[in-house]
């Protein structure tokens, strides 16, 4: 997928260098910086009210179109006006890259909207959780195509405050009515949606969000996952999340808690791997593949030359 010129400030994911388009075209290398220190002790786990806004930090709208017809609205805030700390930099255990707009962001929303044009996926009434969402564009989407329920997950409460809460506003009262109707979504209906927001980390987020089974039962393989539940999500949405090695257990066990079973599924778009830091489409697929739970199925895979094999999977129960 060739870039546009709006994708000119997005960066591509995690590798120590990569390529980014200038404003000016040309094409230069950019390095990220992320220290292998010991990380500092974990913010806590709090739900951020759909009020809960910066009203001290900058926020700009501007259009992101897609190639499928759909177009969103995404916020832009400055790295240094919320952490204090420069665009580039990404601060384990304080700032993870969430205030970025990453490219497989897009590709889950096209892979959407492709199972949803297939008749493989049906949002209606669904209840949808997205990990680690930063400018939550993906969930946005769900919300927006006639999800019941949508929670977005953060690390960073401020990604949330000063972005995530901002660009759902944004994108709902930008919502015509005639999209409504010819999305089958009453407006009034979808005003009163389920959205909430949630901060934390992976290992601990869980004691806020709606889960399918105790985090004690995971002990076996299938009789952790069998129970039937009034609780979790009927959709996991998840990009950009698989770039560090060290955190692909906590993000998976994440996900057995809160899929609810048995017809639950799990969206991945991230890239096949992520130089220097150790993660990757492949290696999270090797943890799923071990634990014998869930199956994968590749919904898209892109390789366009301009930056690393970036693919989409789709999880289900076995």
């Amino acid at each position: 997928m060739a870039r546009s010129s709006q994708e000119s400030e997005w960066e591509t994911p995690f590798t120590f260098s990569f390529l980014r388009q200038n404003p000016s075209s040309a094409v230069t290398e950019k390095t990220v910086s992320y220290s292998e220190k010991p990380v500092p002790t974990l913010p806590p786990c709090t739900e951020v009210i759909f009020t809960e806004v910066a009203p001290s930090v900058k926020y700009a709208t501007e259009p992101v179109n897609l190639n499928e017809g759909i177009t969103l609205l995404k916020g832009r805030v400055s790295t240094s006006d919320v952490f204090g700390a420069s665009n580039s930099d990404l601060i384990p255990g304080k700032y993870e890259g969430g205030l970025k707009l990453w490219e497989c962001s897009l590709d889950l929303i096209k892979s959407l909207a492709l199972e949803i044009q297939n008749g493989q996926l049906s949002l209606e009434e669904k209840k949808v959780l997205e990990i680690g969402c930063g400018h939550g564009l993906p969930g946005i989407f769900t919300y927006l195509k006639g999800a019941a329920t949508v929670h977005f997950q953060d690390f960073n409460a401020e990604v949330l405050q000063c972005l995530t809460i901002p660009n759902v506003k944004a994108n709902l009262s930008s919502t015509p009515s005639n999209q409504c109707t010819s999305s089958g979504i009453d407006r009034d209906a979808y005003l009163t949606t389920d959205v909430r927001f949630f901060s934390g980390d992976w290992s601990e987020v869980h004691n806020l969000l709606s889960v399918a089974r105790d985090a004690e039962l995971f002990g076996t393989r299938d009789s952790s996952l069998k129970q039937e539940s009034s609780g979790g999500y009927d959709i996991i949405l998840m990009a950009e999340t698989v770039y560090s090695l060290s955190s692909l257990q906590k993000l998976y066990n994440l996900i057995k808690m809160c899929l609810c079973w048995p017809n639950g599924l799990v969206y991945l778009a991230a890239k096949k791997h992520y130089f220097g830091v150790g993660g990757g489409t492949r290696q999270f697929r090797s943890i799923v593949d071990h634990d014998g739970v869930l199956v994968a199925s590749l919904v898209m895979e892109v390789a366009d030359g301009a930056s690393n094999v970036r693919e989409v999977w789709k999880f289900s129960f076995k």
